[in-house]
């Protein structure tokens, strides 16, 4: 089984092409560049016939065996592009797609897109098949501390280049909305020359796009990024979202730091992770004692649990001073 990350599928392609590519992940723009890429190289490689086939309620998965299995009229290779939209192919669809990838053909390319699949999807044997027959492509999100090289790599393909501060300003506008990363970058190629930025420049062009998401708030306060932390808590304050959601996500964050439990959002547990001892045994239980005080509050969705999560934040970082 070969197993890459969406990153490293230019550098695969470039030495040839596998019989079953599955591209599954969390981040959709980064998953259709990889399914993208990989439709390309087969272009290149004469896959002239292409099938897509998009399973609904009902399908018949004879189309797919025989879309795999019959030769085109006018082409020798056939590429058929499977598009799963649930990750869920079903007891027929698993037993097709396990029947062709036990002896795939020769001059045929199958292209599996579906979203990231959990432990036991990832443990099923129609995706085991998958594996054994060719490549999976992980997809995962760009994560914040990353964001601004990676648009520094974007700008770097159109010929453009910014200095650090310009690059966090361009991610702070978009955090947690990597399509909108992605479409103001192409819209500075339109916009400013090619060469340097200027951040005169960057701010005239680049809108307020941030989708602001509570685990996002968990990960800043986990981090000990309190300035990224108040931002965030403000951005989901301003877009109506409930306070309960958010303190679900900080409670979470604040029972693992301190030992008592794991959370399942991969990006959070990652920087649970990496927090190693960055607060106290005391900073915690005072920061748990304060989220507890927070749910008690009569209807918790009030002003003042906007208010207090902004302390919580504070506090966290700067010990009992805030």
């Amino acid at each position: 089984m070969t197993q890459l990350r969406s990153g490293e599928l230019a550098a695969h392609l470039a030495r040839g092409l596998a019989p079953v590519y599955a591209v599954h992940g969390d981040e959709p723009l980064l998953a259709l560049e990889a399914a993208d890429a990989v439709r390309a190289a087969a272009r290149s490689k004469g896959y002239a016939e292409r099938r897509v086939l998009e399973p609904a309620r009902g399908f018949d998965w004879s189309e797919f065996t025989h879309a795999l299995a019959s030769q085109s009229l006018f082409a020798e290779k056939t590429f058929v592009d499977l598009r799963l939209a649930t990750g869920k192919p079903g007891t027929d669809g698993a037993a097709a797609i396990e029947s062709y990838c036990s002896e795939p053909g020769a001059d045929r390319l199958l292209l599996v897109t579906l979203p990231r699949l959990d432990r036991a999807g990832q443990a099923s044997s129609w995706f085991g098949a998958l594996a054994r027959a060719g490549v999976v492509v992980d997809v995962y999100p760009v994560e914040r501390a990353r964001l601004p090289g990676w648009i520094g790599e974007r700008l770097a393909r159109q010929k453009q280049s910014a200095p650090p501060e310009v690059l966090e300003f361009i991610a702070d506008r978009v955090e947690g909305n990597l399509l909108a990363a992605h479409q103001e970058v192409q819209k500075l190629a339109l916009l400013a020359p090619q060469g340097p930025l200027s951040m005169e420049i960057v701010t005239d062009a680049v809108a307020e796009v941030a989708r602001y998401d509570p685990y996002l708030a968990a990960e800043a306060l986990v981090a000990g990024d309190t300035p990224r932390y108040l931002r965030i808590i403000e951005g989901l304050r301003a877009e109506g979202e409930q306070p309960t959601f958010v303190l679900f996500a900080l409670t979470q964050a604040l029972f693992a730091l301190a030992g008592g439990a794991r959370v399942f959002n991969r990006r959070l547990q990652a920087a649970v992770e990496g927090a190693g001892r960055r607060f106290t045994r005391a900073q915690l239980d005072d920061a748990i004692a304060q989220s507890a005080a927070i749910r008690a509050i009569k209807g918790v969705g009030s002003g003042d649990a906007w208010e207090r999560f902004l302390t919580l934040g504070l506090k966290l970082a700067h010990g009992s001073k805030a």
